[in-house]
């Protein structure tokens, strides 16, 4: 079998955090980085400008952020919503930006991008309580009515259950968000040429004396676990997002099969498809957040022409056919390959 634990990850290229950039500097200014830990993982802000930014303000924002919208937090906002005994709340507006943005992802994704989910992803031990069991038919089949955006109401700034046992988790796009904001304040400091990373989520803008930013993107393992060094594509990259998704992120075994943490909303059900990771290039690292998700559930030739109607995103998929590891584009990705 092939081994679907490889790490396919987005690569920043210049050794910081493990991370690398391919990057020359602007000659007019000198580099500064700020690097830390945020939301259970690392960020890297590389800052090309006369401006010098603090790194107490980028991790002050993203406390903000947590505090609005970590479920791993208990005295977040949204894990004060999910409590059983409240039945609304006030939403900050970074809740409600990210809410009203999941709204429209759902209606684009014809249900399966659902905040709702929670309960199962926490049924299936990968919510902030971790493993316990693995879940029965009847155990799924109990948590599903709590399931749906059919559970919610959304009215401006107030976000109401209709449903008293439901619950929502919005990390599946919620760090996207999180690269907007840095990316936004950074823009609102003067700085116009800039690489903000997230856990992985990346958002740059401006050019180097040289040209576009360059991101690396591994790409898989052979199936006897050996990688040639050809097996890597650089993006060229100007005012963009890119992020990445697989089913190799988390997972664990059920029985003698591996489940990944994304849960079909409908079945309640981990995914089970040939994807096993999408790569997305759009204009928002938020937008690119929620619809990676969405692409690993649909087979890859649905993913490739629903990416193909959409303006301004663009896709690469890596998955499994006939024990070896294929890939996919959607029409616009090879223009931002760099030969």
């Amino acid at each position: 079998m092939i081994h679907l634990a490889l790490r396919i990850t987005i690569v920043i290229v210049q050794i910081v955090l493990g991370c690398f950039v391919f990057a020359q500097h602007p000659n007019a200014f000198k580099e500064q980085v700020i690097q830390g830990r945020a939301q259970g993982t690392t960020y890297l802000i590389r800052n090309f400008s006369d401006k010098v930014i603090l790194k107490k303000d980028i991790d002050s924002l993203l406390d903000i952020i947590d505090l609005s919208m970590s479920i791993y937090n208990p005295s977040s906002l949204i894990s004060i919503f999910n409590q059983p005994a409240t039945k609304k709340v006030k939403m900050d507006r970074h809740m409600a930006k990210v809410i009203h943005k999941s709204v429209e992802i759902h209606q684009q994704t014809n249900g399966y991008f659902d905040i709702t989910v929670l309960p199962l992803v926490s049924l299936w031990g990968f919510g902030p309580d971790g493993y316990k069991k693995n879940p029965t038919d009847d155990a799924v089949s109990n948590i599903l009515p709590r399931v749906g955006m059919r559970n919610l109401t959304i009215k401006s700034k107030k976000i109401i259950k209709n449903n008293p046992d439901v619950s929502i988790d919005l990390n599946g796009i919620a760090q996207g968000y999180s690269v907007d904001v840095l990316a936004r304040y950074l823009e609102d400091n003067d700085v116009q040429n800039y690489l903000v990373e997230l856990g992985g989520e990346i958002k740059v803008k401006g050019v180097k004396d040289s040209g576009q930013w360059q991101i690396a993107i591994q790409r898989p393992y052979s199936s006897n676990g050996v990688r040639s060094d050809s097996l890597t594509y650089i993006l060229n990259l100007k005012n963009k997002a890119v992020t990445t998704s697989g089913t190799y992120e988390k997972k664990r075994m059920v029985g003698n099969t591996y489940v990944s943490h994304h849960i079909n909303p409908v079945t309640g059900y981990p995914v089970e498809n040939a994807t096993i990771s999408a790569t997305v290039i759009a204009n928002t690292a938020m937008e690119a957040d929620a619809l990676d998700n969405y692409f690993i559930y649909l087979k890859p030739q649905q993913a490739v022409e629903f990416a193909d109607k959409l303006k301004g995103v663009e896709v690469y998929l890596i998955y499994v056919e006939n024990n070896s590891f294929k890939e996919a584009f959607s029409k616009g990705f090879k223009n931002y390959i760099y030969n």
